[in-house]
Formats: C-alpha cells, structure tokens, sequence
C-alpha cells in the first residue's frame, strides 16, 4: 500500500464508498440531487452512517478540516483504513463483523426466567432456537 496521508479527493472518496458497498441515496422523488451525491451504509450493529460528495465528483481535494470531519463523523475510520480500502481493495473491519445473533423474544425470556425458573444469565446465553426448545420442553414436560 502507498502511504498516503492527508485529504484525499472527490474521486478517492467516491472509490472508498463503492468499494465497501455504500449505496447511493436518492431524493423523495426517486432523482439523484443535483448538489451532491449522497451515499448510505448499514453498519452490523444497526446504525446507519451517510456521506455526502459534492457535485462535480472530480478531483479536487477536501480542505483538511473538512477532510478531518468526512474520516471521523461521516465515515468513522481512521485514514489507514480509507486508504486501504481505496488503493488496496480492503475493507474496514466493521465491513467484516458478524451479523448480531437473533434475539430472544421477550415473552419466552419471561417465561423461562419467571415460570421455569431458569437463571437469567443462563438464557440470555442461549441462542434463540436453544430458548424455543427449552420453552417447548417446559410446557410440554413442565421442567
């Protein structure tokens, strides 16, 4: 990787965002808008980042407070990482977390806490499958 540093351009910033799967957003009325090209990313852990490249994408560079601002509240990763991704093709870490395990529902939570008087740390360490066999076996058999 060359070590770069610094702000990067319209250009880089755009690569950076295609290459880790941000997907363009568009107006109510389904057009793109005409001052920027405005991206969206889902991260694992249910929030959404949103970055914004103002119109023409070319390759003007970003001032280095406004640079500092796109890494940090708008892509939240640190320079190493954008270049990376942008002259390497590797994507940030966060691109690679697992999906969050699927939640219990609350009402089997209670009963296996409540009524089958499982401890609590116990279930919330089960998968949710597990939980849903367990809540079966306690209706069925009563234990």
């Amino acid at each position: 990787m060359t070590e770069r540093r610094g702000p990067a351009t319209r250009v880089d910033h755009q690569t950076f965002c295609l290459t880790e799967g941000w997907i363009e957003r568009r107006r109510a009325t389904g057009k793109r808008g005409t001052h920027h090209v405005n991206y969206e990313f889902a991260l694992p852990d249910a929030r959404i980042l949103y970055t914004r490249i103002s119109h023409p994408v070319d390759r003007s560079d970003y001032g280095p407070s406004m640079w500092g601002h796109i890494l940090k509240d708008q892509l939240e990763v640190t320079a190493e990482e954008f270049w990376a991704c942008v002259e390497d093709k590797a994507l940030p870490s966060r691109s690679q977390m697992p999906e969050p395990r699927e939640a219990i529902p609350l009402g089997v939570l209670r009963v296996l806490i409540q009524e089958a008087h499982i401890p609590e740390s116990e279930v919330r360490a089960m998968t949710k499958a597990v939980a849903i066999q367990r809540l079966a076996d306690f209706y069925t058999h009563g234990s």
